[in-house]
């Protein structure tokens, strides 16, 4: 099933109101001005509810992080940032400003092992040494996108084209956190910003966002480290995407809840009050174990 919005034809009387909308929005506006240049303005939610819920992303013992359903990267950006690689992979200079970090960051980075110690193209004078830039401009941790589209690359982001749902998938992703400092091959992080695509019809709607957390759930069995392993209560964090409604409600009670030590359901003031569109915050991976059967003998 399609789990990415299409875009739709619209007549003349609502493009011209979606237009009005986007002109006057504050956030699409804050997005083309902002010197990271946000590829997407739900980048604004995640740095909202980042920052409102325990700063879960900058946690030294988050090693990994997934995306699912990424394109087209807002929100790997911003982790991205939060885990230290910068743009380009360019350490911009002290008290720059949008105009001088436009231009840094299009400066190629000084190999290192070079001997050029004058390495400065702003011609400025607190700018570091191209060795130094690189070295800090590599961030921590593994990143990993996975979309069913194919995004630009972003520095410091493993980007995978598949379906996460797939057994080849989880190979793939297991395989490259395995290659890059987690021997285990869990994540400490995932995140989801999916929507299927919108019919009009609620029911459908409805369906369609269920069985997308659904999905999300099910591969955090897979694939989520449990606090415990972590050793921190709130460690082991899923942040995702659904629409409002009492379907959804009840999956919080009887799926969500009895995995995790803290569950919230989240609508940041970056997201459209018309919108039904909410979020779970899900902290302190704790996957409950399936009930015995009565034949079965405990060891």
């Amino acid at each position: 099933m399609p789990f990415r919005a299409t875009r739709t034809c619209l007549g003349k009387a609502s493009s011209n109101q979606w237009l009005s909308r986007q002109f006057r929005d504050p956030y699409v506006k804050k997005r083309l001005a902002d010197p990271a240049t946000y590829r997407s303005r739900s980048a604004f939610k995640l740095l909202e509810i980042e920052s409102s819920w325990d700063n879960f992303l900058t946690k030294k013992d988050v090693r990994a992080v997934v995306d699912l359903g990424a394109a087209p990267g807002g929100w790997s950006q911003v982790v991205a940032g939060k885990l230290g690689f910068r743009p380009d992979g360019i350490i911009p200079p002290r008290g720059d400003s949008k105009a001088r970090y436009e231009q840094w960051s299009t400066a190629p980075v000084q190999p290192s092992g070079t001997k050029n110690s004058s390495f400065d193209p702003l011609n400025i004078d607190d700018v570091i040494s191209a060795e130094q830039n690189q070295r800090r401009s590599q961030g921590r941790g593994t990143i990993i996108a996975v979309d069913l589209l194919r995004m630009e690359p972003i520095h410091g982001v493993h980007s995978l084209v598949g379906n996460f749902l797939e057994p080849e998938t989880s190979v793939l992703i297991r395989g490259l956190l395995e290659a890059n400092g987690c021997p285990d091959g869990k994540v400490d992080v995932i995140l989801s910003d999916m929507a299927a695509n919108a019919t009009g019809n609620e029911d459908a709607d409805v369906q369609s966002s269920l069985r997308i957390c659904e999905a999300v759930l099910e591969f955090a069995k897979k694939h989520l480290r449990s606090a415990q392993s972590i050793g921190r209560t709130k460690g082991g964090v899923l942040l995702m995407k659904y629409f409002a409604h009492p379907e959804l409600d009840k999956f919080r009670r009887e799926k969500l809840q009895p995995n995790f030590q803290l569950v919230k359901n989240l609508k940041p003031t970056s997201s459209r009050a018309e919108s039904s569109e909410t979020y779970f915050m899900c902290q302190g991976w704790k996957p409950s174990r399936p009930t015995p059967s009565k034949n079965t003998t405990l060891v």
